[in-house]
């Protein structure tokens, strides 16, 4: 990257290249020893002809020029030719600058574009991104540079040809809330690069998944395919069971192959650079849980994410991908719902016609004796356990000794409170101006929420102990 003091050698070089030549051009004319008419004839003359410019271009120079270039060479010598910068009186005011350059000098991380949204946020004003860059370079304040093997392959572009044709998921390891380390599960509608569904949680595993995508399919419709990578949350047998019920195309990437994971990635750089870096800057209030990092993180998707015109497409992501859409839009059923995200387990009646599920026993039909049966149970609650043989259900098993209530990978979020936050900050701004506009709006949140503690599902990661 080029900084401020190289450009200033830069200039200081191409203002000298220019004095010389001046100084070529008129080093006869200002020989003492010529009168006055021979001056002028060797002026006249120099500026009837062509010259090769300091830079390499072909230019004329007029006969008053030659003579302003005599008269500085006799008041300051060389130094007279050497052109002057210019005096560019300062449009932006310097207090709003001395801002930019303290929200800078606060997280390095944050990007010129991000400053101007804090500073519209702030003051409904803000000077162009070029102009708070150029700030930067000559104050020398520069992001870290990051770390890592560079990207050497080069992909084709992709994009699915309509809304709800592909979701893309992914994982992002997130900020530490409480003394725990954080993830975001999200998905992104690959044709209109709009967020269908994302949730904080604390650890990278399915129930984490589904608190994402439950809700998701719940608001947004049924997408046509997933495609996903190979961590270990999305080859779990769970996510491909709840595609099978919903009818939905699960689709792993090739390990070390990222084809068509481009846009979650770059989404994701999005996220570092204009919300999870503003939860570290000094101003920034503490985060006590992970309902108010979710809270914070929808007020910026709707808010900033959502409206903002998208570089690629030319279109908002959220209005891009309602354009096209039917109205209603189809959802599926809660029942449906709630079948595909019930979680199963195989196991062989024994001779007392008794199966085993983690620690649990439970009585089935005596007919069932020495066949292998499916257990269809909520991760959250084992006491009832739906048994079906060849999709035949058998109704609910008798619960004989209950080791378990909740399966072990169903371990809920531990959510410890911290004292409330203090001062202003750039993600509560936009918090306030979400709940503001919001209206009459469905709140998908707060939908998400009700529908995690009534179903008792595996969203229920957010539940609060």
């Amino acid at each position: 990257m080029t900084t401020f003091d190289d450009q200033v050698r830069v200039r200081a070089e191409r203002a000298r290249q220019v004095a010389l030549f001046r100084y070529q051009l008129i080093q006869d004319v200002i020989d003492v020893r010529l009168t006055s008419r021979e001056r002028g004839v060797l002026a006249t003359a120099i500026a009837d002809r062509e010259h090769d410019g300091p830079f390499g271009e072909k230019l004329t120079v007029s006969r008053p020029t030659i003579d302003r270039w005599c008269r500085w060479w006799r008041r300051d010598g060389f130094a007279g030719l050497v052109p002057q910068p210019a005096q560019v009186h300062p449009r932006t005011p310097a207090e709003v600058l001395d801002m930019a350059a303290g929200l800078k000098r606060e997280n390095l991380a944050r990007t010129a574009t991000q400053i101007a949204r804090i500073l519209r946020a702030s003051s409904g004003w803000s000077p162009s991104e070029r102009t708070l860059q150029r700030h930067f370079e000559r104050l020398d304040l520069h992001a870290p540079t990051p770390s890592g093997p560079a990207q050497t392959e080069v992909f084709g572009r992709f994009e699915a040809d309509r809304p709800n044709e592909l979701w893309v998921g992914d994982a992002l390891h997130g900020p530490v809330i409480a003394g725990r380390k954080t993830y975001l599960f999200a998905f992104l509608d690959d044709h209109s690069r709009a967020v269908m569904g994302h949730r904080f949680g604390y650890s990278e595993d399915t129930v984490r998944l589904a608190a994402a995508l439950r809700p998701a399919l719940s608001s947004r419709g049924v997408p046509t395919s997933i495609y996903v990578d190979n961590g270990s949350a999305f080859v779990d047998s769970w996510l491909l069971r709840a595609c099978a019920s919903l009818g939905i195309k699960l689709v792993h990437s090739t390990p070390g192959r990222p084809q068509g994971r481009g846009k979650i990635e770059r989404f994701f750089r999005t996220v570092r650079e204009q919300f999870l870096v503003e939860l570290s800057t000094p101003d920034s209030p503490p985060i006590g849980d992970l309902a108010e990092i979710n809270r914070l993180f929808t007020a910026w998707v709707e808010t900033e994410y959502h409206q903002r015109i998208h570089t690629s497409t030319g279109m908002a992501p959220l209005a891009r991908w309602r354009a096209t859409l039917p109205n209603p839009l189809p959802t599926p059923s809660p029942a449906a719902l709630r079948e595909a995200f019930l979680w199963s387990a195989h196991r062989t009646v024994n001779k007392t016609a008794t199966v085993s599920l983690h620690n649990n026993i439970y009585q089935v039909d005596p007919v069932l004796c020495g066949r292998k049966v499916e257990l269809v149970f909520d991760p959250f609650d084992m006491t009832d356990v739906e048994v079906r043989h060849h999709a035949r259900s058998y109704g609910l098993a008798v619960a004989f000794r209950i080791g378990r209530h909740s399966h072990p990978k169903a371990r809920p979020e531990h959510i410890q409170i911290d004292p409330p936050p203090v001062g202003i900050d750039y993600l509560n701004l936009i918090g306030a101006v979400h709940a503001e506009t919001l209206g009459d709006r469905v709140n998908y949140a707060a939908l998400t929420t009700a529908t995690t503690h009534t179903d008792q599902t595996p969203n229920h990661i957010e539940e609060q102990r």
